[in-house]
């Protein structure tokens, strides 16, 4: 049975193209008695990923991205076969694992094809390189029991993840203006409160770091989003455009604000480039390219503002509720700065500048500009239209 599939993965693995996938397949197909081994072997290609700092859905993205849907099914399999040997799990990843594809039959449509497809899926996994750990790896001492998700997430994320989702659906401006602003004010008050309780019980809490994907199209628009909204919430967010992906270094409950709000502007922010666009087209308009990107590009940069400035609002206003407090408030939120910035330069000690595209569209950047002017943050304005 070995012999097979270390003839095999010689030929898949090790190997560029085609040519190489067909012969271990062949192999693979023509004995059954090595299925059984072929699925372990997987698992310790996931297993090794773990090793090298990715997560469940740091490598169902990157598989989907680089092969297709089929794959990521493949790799969701391994994933939920290999993490379940573990009886304890870091707490971000059970909410990744509830997120998995479904996994595809297994040996259909045909031996061969399902084979191919494994090897390819192997062959991804075995080059994947080390990227910096988020997070401890599953078994690792000290963590939490696994949990149903609703008996780990505070009430009020809960609450911030209702609002941010019926601002999403609706298809009333003002309700969804009302929705996100209310959202937006709970995230703050949230985060100051959270440090303020950090620092009266002296707590030992360190920044964390998540992981956000960041997709095509239009990705370098979507991680200056991202950045925008991390430096909101007191985080920073450093973009790795080769992966597809941005990793947000912050305290827990700010980024669980940022992970959640960042997806929701993304949602409405589509959904409000796609009523422009319609509106361009039904004027005889054909050049879409250039206005989407326009048009996300303006949204991003007047959002970015709008967001550091209600921060800055929503955090005098604290001060100001503090009163006597409000010598201690200030200094803590300084603190923790300073502990999310040392935390993000000790990750990426290097990083370095992305070139943005010109903007060449008027109109897309017209566009664009009202719908961040409607999707405002903590003031009474017209909110934007997040219907679908």
């Amino acid at each position: 049975m070995e012999p097979v599939i270390d003839q095999a993965f010689a030929a898949a693995l090790y190997s560029d193209g085609d040519a190489g996938l067909d012969t271990g397949a062949s192999l693979l197909a023509a004995d059954p008695t090595a299925d059984a081994e072929l699925f372990r072997r997987g698992e310790e290609f996931v297993r090794r990923a773990w090793e090298r700092g990715w997560q469940p859905s740091d490598v169902v993205r990157i598989v989907r991205r680089e092969l297709d849907e089929m794959s990521a099914g493949l790799a969701a399999d391994l994933i939920t076969t290999e993490t379940g040997r573990y009886e304890q799990l870091p707490s971000r990843w059970r909410s990744q694992l509830a997120e998995l594809p479904a996994p595809p039959p297994r040996n259909r449509p045909d031996r061969f094809s399902y084979a191919s497809a494994l090897l390819g899926l192997y062959r991804l996994l075995l080059r994947l390189p080390a990227i910096e750990p988020v997070g401890p790896p599953p078994g690792a001492p000290g963590l939490r029991l696994r949990l149903p998700p609703a008996h780990d997430e505070p009430r009020m994320l809960t609450r911030i993840r209702a609002l941010l989702a019926k601002a999403e659906a609706t298809g009333f401006p003002e309700e969804a203006e009302a929705l996100t602003t209310k959202a937006q004010e709970l995230m703050a008050r949230h985060s100051i409160d959270e440090a303020l309780l950090a620092a009266r019980t002296h707590s030992k809490e360190a920044p964390g770091a998540c992981r956000i994907g960041v997709d095509a199209p239009y990705e370098t628009a979507k991680a200056i989003l991202l950045d925008a909204v991390a430096s909101a919430n007191r985080c920073r967010a450093v973009w790795n455009s080769d992966l597809g992906f941005s990793t947000v270094v912050g305290f827990e409950p700010d980024l669980e604000a940022v992970e959640l709000l960042y997806t929701s502007l993304l949602v409405q922010g589509t959904a409000a480039m796609a009523k422009a666009e319609a509106g361009q087209r039904a004027g005889g308009r054909k050049r879409t390219k250039t206005f989407r990107q326009s048009f996300l590009m303006a949204y991003v940069q007047r959002l970015g503002a709008r967001l550091a400035a209600d921060t800055a609002r929503v955090t005098a206003a604290s001060v100001s509720e503090e009163g006597a407090a409000a010598g201690d408030l200030l200094p803590v939120l300084a603190a923790r700065d300073v502990a999310v910035t040392d935390a993000a330069d000790r990750m990426f000690p290097e990083t370095t500048s992305t070139r943005v595209r010109g903007v060449s569209d008027g109109e897309g950047w017209a566009h664009g500009t009202a719908a961040a002017d409607r999707a405002r943050m903590g003031e009474r304005r017209p909110g934007i239209d997040g219907s679908r």
